[in-house]
């Protein structure tokens, strides 16, 4: 079996571009086949021959959209060339697009073609894709669907699992979830949700938060539902609240290279590299214009999931990019207007018990990009590190593997997190109401009481009523018991 299609042109053209997810085989097929990790392709579906240009167009028609790909290959392939494929047919679908992709990556325009009739054809496959709004190229009667523009755009297939997340109405629930619970119990899960997601992000990084950073970030996510346009000079702000010691405070984004790191030394240890800084302006320009226009075009919910992943990806500052990506998920969620005022969806709390997932959701872009980056370690920290690639890399990348974590950690964090914890209220309102109003108790050791038993399964400790033998009858532990039976049972 040999490559063909994107493969066969990334390997033709020597491009820095990431592998296809599911390259396109030759194969003793009678038709064109699926697998679980390639396409199978028959010889009579194939390629008349190898040039490159013949073989993006058999991947536009049979392995879909991969903008990465396409921006290296077509910045290679002579005017000539497309012009030539576009004169010999002016109705095809596939050069077509190609012809207006060419424009946009090479920045110049394909003089001399045909004038092009007939109806308008989409860029991206509504029935593949996610999609965003239509932008019509007259030219080329192309629509470019993507989402983003051509300076940044993401992919995202249409998996099972996508279709089947989105198809559940996650905010819609979480509003009336809300709703259902009514002031007190609202206030009292959210007062919870915003404690515990702040305090999940930090054990993400592996950080427990002092009370001065909790604060900072309880604060943060606050600003979510702020009506504020995302720009470098409001990111900055957001950082410096962000980050506790002033020495690790932004004034811009970065001009430094940074990276991630594990424990083992060297060269090896470097997990994943970010983009060079003089292309990180640029980039951030992209992906700050699609946050402040996606989340009321396309699902809210994959709006927040790019925006996150993106924006980490991205690492525009040299500390705070992991805080701040989750709280762009938020601020997402929240600049859509699909969620009421002041309700948060504790994802990071989903995330942290998932992390094995999380990991896998980032690897999926960070390790085919941390292998187009050369590094040579010196000594200590001091690095010599070549990119070998072009922005391309960051720029147009799959989505996919994110946006459907991102869509189940919010399930997660509804269906799982909130309700757990607003059942759990509810059974401990029921109990201490009971306890209170048959014996005189104070409320801090009652409090205390009440939540040990709980966490306990029912069960007061002997030690646990030891520390409270001075203050606290002994009936009133039993007392304690017997109300958390009729309550769960």
């Amino acid at each position: 079996m040999g490559d063909i299609g994107y493969s066969q042109v990334k390997s033709q053209l020597d491009l820095s571009a990431f592998d296809p997810l599911v390259p396109a085989r030759l194969a003793s097929v009678t038709s064109v086949t699926p697998t679980q990790g390639e396409l199978l392709i028959p010889a009579k579906v194939a390629p008349k021959d190898d040039r490159p240009l013949n073989h993006l167009l058999f991947a536009l028609k049979h392995e879909g959209v991969n903008l990465q790909l396409l921006s290296q290959a077509l910045r290679k392939i002579p005017a000539q060339e497309m012009l030539a494929a576009i004169c010999e047919s002016p109705t095809g679908v596939y050069i077509r697009a190609a012809c207006f992709l060419w424009e946009a990556f090479n920045k110049q325009e394909l003089k001399g073609a045909p004038v092009i009739t007939g109806p308008m054809v989409n860029l991206f496959d509504p029935k593949k894709y996610i999609t965003g709004p239509s932008i019509r190229n007259a030219k080329w009667r192309v629509n470019f669907n993507g989402l983003g523009s051509l300076d940044y755009c993401v992919t995202v297939e249409r998996t099972t699992r996508i279709n089947s997340l989105l198809e559940s109405n996650i905010l819609q629930k979480a509003n009336e979830f809300l709703s259902e619970l009514g002031g007190a119990a609202s206030d009292r899960a959210m007062s919870w949700a915003y404690l515990s997601e702040t305090k999940s992000s930090f054990e993400i990084e592996h950080e427990t938060p002092s009370a001065t950073k909790s604060e900072a970030f309880v604060e943060l996510l606050k600003k979510a539902h702020l009506t504020t346009q995302l720009d470098e000079e409001y990111l900055v702000g957001l950082q410096n609240t962000a980050i506790t010691n002033p020495l690790d405070r932004a004034v811009n984004y970065r001009h430094q290279q940074n990276w991630l790191s594990s424990p083992l030394r060297g060269a090896a240890g470097v997990t994943y590299i970010p983009p060079p800084p003089e292309i990180v302006n640029d980039l951030m320009k992209g992906l700050v214009d699609f946050a402040n226009t996606a989340p009321k075009q396309i699902d809210p919910l994959i709006a927040a999931a790019i925006v996150s992943f993106g924006f980490v990806f991205i690492h525009p500052f040299m500390d705070g990019n992991g805080r701040l990506s989750r709280f762009l998920f938020h601020h997402a969620l929240c600049q859509s207007g699909a969620l009421k005022n002041g309700l948060l969806l504790p994802v990071s709390i989903a995330m942290k018990r998932n992390e094995d997932l999380y990991l896998a959701a980032l690897k999926s872009f960070s390790e085919p990009a941390r292998k187009r980056w050369e590094v040579i370690w010196i000594d200590g920290d001091e690095y010599q590190m070549a990119f070998k690639s072009d922005d391309s890399l960051y720029r147009y990348w799959n989505a996919t593997a994110c946006v459907e974590f991102g869509l189940e950690m919010a399930k997660q964090a509804l269906e799982k997190d909130l309700r757990e914890e607003t059942e759990f209220l509810a059974k401990y309102d029921l109990i201490y109401r009971a306890i209170d109003g048959q014996y005189d108790v104070r409320g801090k050791d009652l409090n205390t009481l009440i939540l040990a038993c709980m966490e306990q399964n029912g069960k007061l400790s002997a030690n646990r009523r030891k520390k409270f033998t001075t203050t606290v009858p002994e009936e009133i532990f039993n007392a304690i018991e017997v109300e958390y039976a009729k309550v769960v049972g």
